[in-house]
């Protein structure tokens, strides 16, 4: 018989809620630090609409503002983003306690501090009351202007789609069926010999030496 796999043999054991909260936190403060620290030097270090060469034809930093989503997507709606990363952040806080894994907690940790870097622009940034624009600055050749918030939040979504498809469960643990994976390829285990027969009885033979294990006639010879 086979012994049940402990968390230990089959993967990472769950971590407590304390130091998942732990690390999710850790994150949201770093992320939501870097954020607003660097929209910080851009609102007060560069006028409206000046660019910076950082690595010419590669990557400059813009100040502009945005009254859209991420990578300026949507303008015109600020009031619905704001709502939205509202309910997000809040998500996050909720959905939290559940969490037991620590990829998770990575993952939500940069979405919260990406929604409530973007978050407290719209609600401090003018024009204010939550209709705030966003500061951007950092552009990349011709794609979008964005910010490290949105850079937090992209990367955590697709983390948390990445978790999904590699079935890391958030309750901690091995992944979903990887136990069933991981004893497909172990050899069957061999069965041991009956030991039931009474004493003096040979055991039943496996038929490989013929017809040896038939009883043989009165009068034949061995």
């Amino acid at each position: 018989m086979s012994a049940t796999p402990t968390p230990a043999a089959s993967g990472r054991a769950p971590a407590s809620f304390a130091r998942v909260a732990l690390l999710a936190a850790a994150v949201a403060v770093v992320g939501y630090g870097i954020d607003q620290f660097t929209k910080h030097l851009v609102v007060t270090r560069m006028e409206l609409g000046e660019r910076i060469e950082v690595i010419p034809g590669v990557l400059r930093w813009y100040s502009i503002r945005n009254s859209g989503a991420a990578f300026s997507m949507g303008e015109g709606y600020t009031w619905v983003f704001t709502i939205f990363m509202a309910i997000v952040a809040l998500g996050v806080l909720v959905f939290l306690p559940r969490v037991r894994s620590r990829l998770w907690a990575l993952a939500l940790g940069g979405l919260f501090a990406g929604t409530a870097g973007n978050l407290t622009d719209r609600l401090f940034q003018p024009p204010g009351r939550g209709m705030g624009h966003v500061v951007d600055f950092i552009s990349v050749g011709n794609f979008a202007i964005f910010n490290i918030a949105d850079s937090l939040i992209v990367c955590s979504v697709i983390s948390v789609v990445l978790l999904l498809w590699m079935g890391v469960p958030v309750t901690g643990g091995p992944r979903e069926g990887g136990a069933a994976r991981g004893s497909a390829g172990d050899p069957p285990a061999v069965q041991p010999a009956d030991s039931t027969a009474p004493a003096g009885e040979a055991p039943a033979s496996n038929g490989r030496d013929g017809g040896s294990a038939q009883e043989r006639q009165p009068g034949e010879s061995a």
